[in-house]
């Protein structure tokens, strides 16, 4: 019986370890990121799907349905960015607590379910999105939930209904990302002995199959089909293809959020140190766990399998990065690093006795734990305040072309704007349509009201257009052309 009682004290402390790392998460991604924030390119697409946020702006086939119904509470009756941004960081702090919980027991070791969200909700890339409108934490969340409850040994039909639920999730907000973690889970269920069952592999489909319904009827109704939004999907991400992105995903592991083209970006070692760091942590817990907990083997090794699977489309097919892309890697590779993080903390506490190795191991820990931290919090502030800057602009560019009459309440009619840059953010802020790129030298018909650049000249169509340089700006070359 005492036993037992020590087992459940230790459930208990290890449950409560979670939930105070998911508030702390909530709580420091909000006072490194303002909630006051204005929306980014891609929050306004979604968020303008309703009647607060209008004038609604395009929605191209590789955009899904998913985000637009997790801001819905919100954003069906508000325009607050601040209530909205309130509102995600509550929800992104739940699903982080929900998506770990099954690791509790999946683990073997209860503590290494907070040590993983902790781990993962300390990186940047996590803290700066949670409180955006954005899916991939949600798909990270969802492929790590999916993973902790598909290696239960004997899975309860709440198992089942959690692993599609979870893979439902994941698949509304990105099917590639839903069908690359799905992949290995299938496989699991077809051919590994232990976790080969009917219930898994029902539980995965449905979930997969639920998740993905919206996008197919939308590929039908709106595209014609799965192959020709496929084609479009291709053709607007600069068209998938066979390549190695993997310098790409380096690049942006400091920033920017988006890298398109990343050929002029630099790779900063300071940065890197996760990387460094991160395949310390697996070898040691899987070292850990072969000695331990040998049974415990094949449910990481199937978590990283399928983290490996979520990665390789970004690393092999899209010609451009995002460090918002590899947050379900790093959600599925969290676990394996807290289960080999915590038999290194345990062994320097217990080194004392050697005086060598009880100074220099726990002294080394802690460094490399401490300045890893310091590294992420300072890519987020950092990374804050470029957004701030840069959105900023959009809006003094907004105000520039309404102050000419263009877009605002003085349109007498729907304008459009073209530009080199940021065409879609800023027709929003000034009430007009975007019209695409002005790269083109072929005189549009009809033409548009303003011509947005920054950093170009204006194409041979407009070289007459009264031109107008917009002042106060955090990146300087801002130039509106309104047409005469």
């Amino acid at each position: 019986m005492p036993p037992r009682h020590t087992a459940l004290t230790d459930a208990e402390r290890a449950h409560r370890l979670l939930l105070t790392t998911c508030a702390a998460f909530a709580l420091l991604s909000l006072v490194l990121v303002p909630p006051s924030l204005p929306l980014g390119w891609d929050e306004l697409v979604y968020a303008s799907r309703f009647s607060p946020y209008a004038p609604a702006t395009p929605f191209s086939a590789p955009r899904t349905r998913g985000v637009p119904f997790l801001i819905a509470p919100v954003a069906s009756w508000s325009d607050s960015v601040v209530l909205l941004r309130l509102w995600l960081t509550l929800l992104s702090a739940t699903a982080l607590y929900l998506g770990f919980r099954p690791w509790l027991r999946a683990a073997h070791r209860p503590s290494a379910a907070a040590v993983a969200a902790a781990l993962y909700g300390g990186l940047w890339v996590a803290l700066f999105y949670a409180s955006a409108a954005m899916p991939n934490h949600y798909t990270a969340m969802g492929a790590v939930g999916a993973v902790g409850l598909f290696l239960r040994a004997r899975p309860a039909p709440a198992a089942y209904a959690g692993i599609a639920a979870w893979l439902a999730l994941a698949t509304l907000m990105r099917p590639n990302d839903g069908a690359a973690i799905a992949v290995p889970l299938l496989l699991a269920a077809l051919l590994v002995p232990a976790l080969r069952s009917h219930g898994r592999l029902l539980a995965v489909l449905g979930g997969l199959a639920a998740g993905a319904l919206p996008w197919l009827i939308e590929a039908y109704v709106r595209f014609g089909g799965v192959r020709e939004r496929l084609a479009r999907a291709s053709e607007v991400q600069g068209d998938l293809r066979p390549l190695l992105s993997f310098t790409h995903q380096l690049t942006v592991l400091d920033g920017p959020l988006l890298c398109r083209p990343c050929d002029s970006d630099g790779i900063r070692l300071v940065t890197a140190e996760w990387w460094l760091l991160l395949p310390i942590l697996l070898t040691a817990g899987l070292l850990a766990l072969r000695r331990r907990t040998p049974r415990a083997l094949p449910a990481h090794a199937l978590a990283l399998l399928t983290a490996l699977s979520a990665a390789l489309p970004y690393l092999l097919l899209v010609p451009y990065a995002a460090p918002r892309f590899l947050l379900p890697t790093h959600a599925l590779l969290a676990p394996t690093a807290a289960t080999g993080l915590l038999p290194l903390a345990g062994h320097a506490r217990g080194a004392g006795r050697a005086r060598a190795v009880g100074v220099v191991l726990p002294l080394a820990l802690a460094l490399a734990l401490v300045g890893h931290l310091i590294t992420q919090l300072q890519l987020v502030q950092g990374n804050s305040r470029i957004q701030a800057g840069a959105r900023g602009d959009w809006a003094r560019v907004a105000e520039a072309l309404n102050a000419r009459g263009v877009g605002g309440d003085s349109a007498a009619s729907p304008c459009v704007l073209r530009g080199n840059t940021s065409v879609i953010p800023i027709a929003y802020a000034t009430g007009c349509e975007p019209g695409g790129s002005a790269r083109s030298t072929a005189d549009p018909t009809p033409a548009p009201a303003a011509l947005v650049l920054r950093d170009a000249a204006p194409p041979r169509w407009a070289r007459d257009w009264p031109r107008h340089a917009v002042p106060g700006t955090y990146a300087p070359g801002w130039v509106v052309h309104v047409r005469p």
